[in-house]
């Protein structure tokens, strides 16, 4: 390596720089600096053809230098020395260590984002360079390397979604569980407009059928039971892919554990299943020599929690009195085998789920209470989400935040929230509240009256409606919702208008086609301020009121015959199942023989 002065007509940005190909980047924060005293560190450059020479290491430097060169240039055109930078220049052809100085500058000052740094490291393993080298390097752990080389088995689509921010870095971690065939199926979703693309941690539960189980829960080898495991790279967790398999191996495992602690003087050992809710703030830890039991909490995700010597407070104050001599030694828990083995309460429990399900059939009232405890509770079974209304502006969230729809529904919920007991101040009703689960929801909707259970229905299946769907496409057009009355125009929806062709046939619609064809070629900002003067009546426009855009309305409508509106998909597909399920026709009267 060698060092030298470079006029600035003899640099440019080299691909192997990390910065390559991407926007000028923001040297407002050096900018001030290399005004005053020029640029007093080196870049890191190498030969290239034709005499120039490629920037590996200082490219925000090299931009900055450009825009000081150009302000001299303007203020002073009789310069006769062009603008040189400082450079230490690499041997030719080692394309691996200019990889290198590229990423150890960007590292240390600007931290670039994870797919930037995936498209450097597998341009170093390319070179030759070993993910234990790039750690050593870098002073990375070798699993952070790792983690990064992961972003390799996404589809380029999805690497580029991450890289321009339109999903988030843990959206990004589930997706690396995910096979090929398995991204393109969410990335079908991502693009169709009237369907729920899941994201974040509900990715990971689509990508598992539902359930997602970690490996480290089970109390059984896994490695000899021949699951199927599916491993995140980025969390270092592996995940089975058979739900079912799982719990039958994790519950011959439990009942193993259950009798191991009888056998070893345990007073007793409860099972808390995952639909029931371990009541430890009702427990006080008691030794095994006092009457204590063991609490095998088995929950949904598969966690099992062992919880060793505990009784209720009225149990442990009776232990208390007896250790004192204030109750006979008899009256102390003994030491039994339970009456009723596991293999026979299955039996127990299967009948008696029989006999339960077969009298609900005659009972469609307190079936319809349970069904909707199931939903606002949930259970291992039963698993219901509310719409999450994710935007992707701010502007567009606060849109939706404070339009009259919202605040009704909003209002509406916060009753029924205070009628089932729950804190009012709770964001859904969906999601389980209270400390006894399913039964304490369902012994709540038991006692109320009919009206105020399909109250709680409606709220709860508008938390749960999925935005963009043909679900609300369909009962929209079923109810005859006039927009009008939930919706006006706002300026996050006139900024989201871009395209010119629909901003002139929106001025038609609005202001008239007289007024549209005379603006034709105005910009779009004009345009959108007819828009917006109509519907306020502002500047000497008259007013219009109660206007609705074609694609909002139920039935929808375009604008041109270019395609792309969602809400018509979906309306396409309503129609496509009324026709279906239209009665057939009656045949014609066939006239009577004379």
């Amino acid at each position: 390596m060698k060092l030298d002065f470079i006029p600035l007509d003899k640099l440019y940005v080299d691909k192997a720089n990390m910065r390559y190909g991407r926007k000028a980047p923001d040297v407002g924060d050096i900018l001030p600096s290399i005004r005053k005293r020029g640029i007093l560190q080196t870049l890191v450059i190498r030969p290239g053809a034709e005499g120039r020479f490629g920037i590996l290491a200082g490219a925000r430097r090299f931009h900055a230098g450009e825009i000081v060169a150009g302000e001299r240039s303007s203020e002073d055109e009789t310069l006769p020395e062009p603008y040189v930078f400082p450079c230490a220049i690499l041997e030719d052809g080692d394309d691996a260590a200019a990889v290198e100085a590229s990423l150890i500058e960007n590292m240390a000052r600007l931290d670039p984002d994870e797919v930037t740094r995936w498209e450097s490291f597998v341009r170093l393993v390319k070179e030759g360079r070993s993910p234990e080298e790039i750690a050593d390097t870098f002073a990375l752990p070798v699993l952070a390397v790792r983690r990064t080389l992961a972003l390799g088995n996404l589809l380029p689509r999805v690497r580029d979604l991450y890289a321009r921010e339109k999903i988030d870095a843990q959206t990004v971690r589930q997706l690396t569980l995910a096979s090929k065939s398995k991204q393109k199926e969410w990335l079908a979703l991502w693009d169709a407009p009237d369907t729920h693309c899941p994201i974040g941690w509900q990715l990971r539960g689509w990508l598992l059928g539902g359930q997602a189980i970690s490996a480290h829960h089970a109390l059984f080898d896994i490695e000899a039971s021949g699951l199927a495991l599916v491993a995140d790279l980025f969390a270092e967790q592996r995940f089975v892919t058979d739900a079912e398999a799982f719990w039958t191996a994790q519950n011959a495992a439990i009942e193993a554990r259950r009798v191991a602690y009888l056998e070893a003087g345990w007073s007793g050992v409860e099972i808390v299943g995952p639909s029931e809710r371990y009541q430890g703030w009702e427990q006080v830890k008691t030794p095994k020599r006092k009457g204590g039991r063991v609490y095998i909490d088995v929950r949904a995700s598969g966690e099992v929690v062992l919880h060793e010597g505990y009784l209720s407070a009225k149990e442990a104050a009776r232990a208390e009195r007896i250790e004192r001599g204030e109750l006979p030694e008899a009256e102390l828990l003994k030491v039994v085998r339970p009456e009723v083995s596991g293999p026979m309460q299955t039996y127990i429990d299967l009948h008696r789920h029989a006999a339960v399900r077969a009298a609900l059939l005659s009972r469609p009232k307190v079936a319809l209470r349970l069904m909707v405890a199931h939903a606002i509770a949930g259970s291992h079974l039963w698993r219901v989400e509310a719409e999450p209304q994710q935007a992707r502006s701010d502007a567009i969230a606060e849109s939706v935040e404070t339009c009259r729809g919202e605040a009704l529904f909003d209002a509406k919920r916060r009753r029924m929230l205070a009628v089932l007991g729950f804190d009012p101040e709770a964001p859904t009703i969906c999601g389980g509240h209270g400390e006894h689960g399913v039964v304490g929801v369902f012994l709540v909707l038991l006692d109320l009256p009919d009206s105020k259970v399909m109250d709680v229905i409606a709220v709860l299946m508008g938390e749960t409606l999925a935005a963009g769907s043909v679900a609300v496409e369909a009962v929209g057009g079923e109810m005859g919702v006039r927009i009008a009355e939930w919706w006006q125009t706002d300026d996050a929806f006139l900024e989201l208008v871009r395209d010119r062709e629909v901003l002139t046939c929106i001025v038609a619609d609005v202001a008239g086609t007289t007024v549209a064809d005379a603006n034709a070629g105005e910009t779009g900002k004009t345009l959108r301020r007819i828009v917006a003067d109509h519907l306020a009546g502002a500047r000497g426009r008259a007013k219009v009121e109660h206007w609705v855009p074609r694609w909002m309305a139920f039935p929808p409508a375009a604008y041109t015959a270019r395609g792309g509106v969602g809400t018509l998909k979906a309306r396409a597909k309503v129609e496509a199942a009324l026709a279906a399920h239209a009665p057939e026709p009656l045949p014609e009267p066939q006239p009577l023989a004379a």
